[in-house]
């Protein structure tokens, strides 16, 4: 698969590159594709690169060492046995003294967990010398919980070491789409399911039909994906029960705090700590409505899985490994014909838009610098309302108000006459943002009536979004 995006984290490796004693954290889940953007980034650069293991610390040594001779064109360091790390690092710095080189020691926590005082070491190793030796040095980790205890935490030898962290996300709708032409209908519902996990798109080719990837792929008891968020989960936690039932019950659509509590026969103080724990390992997201300015401690959050392909799993795999043990595809088939795209699909459209809103403000195509972008409900006795996408440009007070339709039809006026009402009448908008100007978006995967054309007509306040770029007004 051809390497898509990341300039970002590119630009971030390169400026520390450029830096003397550059030290860079990279994590992220697996699959994410942490691997990939290092040797993208490495291309054309002296590196000597290290993928550590489950073994003996003496086998890791004596592989390193055959790294180094690799690398280094020295065949004799493959022949000597080392016993002490900082012997090997040293080979590292001693190699073209004068030219830069790039070290990456990538699944990290594999060395910690076979040597726990490795971190120390590696202090030693980086504060007497390689920070001063032409070395860039990358560490890079899977297990997130690991990765953070280690090498980024305050207790950790390592802390105040790192120049830079870059904790790898899956890559964005846009970043996809602009990759793997192919119709944007389908282009969602493959990020529907893969959410942009880069190892997982090598098993959705853009040109093969989804159902039968997915019956391959994911629905086959010898499937890639079929245990997958079993190995995730269990990387991470000791005991994964617990953290299953949450998640399961936040798929079946209890997102409230109390709702959750209640499902699982718990009191909310003793869920807490496990929310806390799927969030910080990007499990789960916790919402809250775009007014709130303290959103770390609202009450008014929600908790949804934050990963697509997870999402899909618990829905459509989890409930069903019964029969999905016995070959018996079809009750899944049937489920996915049920609600798939009018509700599964339709729901990951929601953040589709959201990147697709950010990715038009980032190039300048929309004329809005978000400082949030989000969604906006409220629930009272009076009224239920939701707004799908919401964002505050709070440098020239603006707000934009956005309505996602993943529907067959084109999007009639109707739709937008009721955003503009749920604006109007929210006096919570109103207190929060005085006086902010108010541009009102439709997303729309099918386009729009003649009608609503006609409505946005003139009017810069109105924005048209078919697909992922913006209808002219004129």
């Amino acid at each position: 698969m051809e390497f898509i995006g990341r300039s970002k984290e590119l630009e971030v490796l390169e400026q520390e590159y450029q830096r003397p004693g550059g030290f860079v954290v990279l994590y992220g889940r697996r699959r994410v594709g942490k691997t990939t953007l290092i040797k993208e980034f490495i291309k054309g650069k002296t590196a000597i690169y290290f993928l550590a293991t489950e073994e003996v610390e003496s086998q890791s040594m004596k592989r390193l060492a055959g790294v180094i001779s690799r690398a280094t064109g020295n065949p004799t360091l493959s022949r000597v046995s080392f016993s002490d790390w900082l012997d090997l690092f040293q080979e590292v710095v001693r190699y073209r003294p004068e030219e830069k080189k790039v070290l990456v020691l990538d699944e990290f926590p594999y060395l910690v967990k076979t040597n726990p005082a490795f971190p120390s070491i590696l202090q030693n190793a980086w504060d007497e010398f390689l920070k001063d030796s032409n070395v860039m040095l990358i560490l890079c980790g899977s297990l997130i919980g690991m990765m953070r205890k280690h090498a980024l935490s305050y207790d950790s030898p390592l802390y105040g070491r790192r120049t830079a962290q870059i904790r790898l996300s899956p890559l964005t709708f846009t970043d996809i789409h602009a990759a793997q032409p192919q119709p944007f209908e389908r282009a969602v519902a493959q990020y529907a399911v893969t959410g942009g996990v880069p190892k997982y798109l090598e098993f959705f080719p853009p040109e093969e039909d989804l159902l039968t990837q997915i019956r391959r792929v994911i629905l086959s008891k010898n499937g890639f994906l079929y245990e997958e968020p079993n190995f995730l989960l269990k990387d991470e936690v000791q005991s994964a029960t617990n953290y299953f039932s949450i998640i399961r019950v936040i798929a079946d659509g209890n997102h409230k705090l109390g709702r959750l509590a209640g499902a699982l026969g718990l009191e909310s103080s003793a869920l807490t700590p496990y929310l806390s724990t799927l969030i910080e390992l990007g499990f789960l997201v916790k919402d809250t409505p775009i007014t709130e300015k303290n959103p770390e401690k609202s009450r008014k959050g929600l908790y949804f899985i934050s990963d697509n392909f997870v999402r899909f799993w618990f829905r459509y795999v989890y409930p069903y490994k019964g029969e999905l043990e016995l070959d018996n595809q079809q009750i899944v088939l049937d489920e996915l014909e049920k609600d798939f795209v009018q509700k599964f699909v339709a729901f990951a459209y929601e953040d589709v838009c959201k990147d697709i809103f950010a990715s038009l403000c980032r190039t300048g195509e929309l004329d809005f610098t978000p400082s949030r972008i989000g969604s906006y409900w409220l629930n009272d006795v009076n009224n239920d309302t939701q707004i799908d996408v919401m964002a505050v440009d709070h440098q020239r007070k603006r707000l934009f108000a956005g309505e996602c339709k993943y529907h067959s039809k084109p999007v009639d006026a109707p739709v937008y006459y009721t955003l503009e009402e749920k604006v109007k009448k929210s006096a919570e908008l109103q207190a929060v943002f005085p006086s902010y100007q108010v541009i009102y978006g439709l997303f729309s995967k099918s386009g729009f009536t003649q009608r609503m054309m006609e409505q946005a007509q003139g009017r810069p306040d109105i924005l048209l979004i078919q697909e992922d770029h913006i209808l002219s007004s004129d």
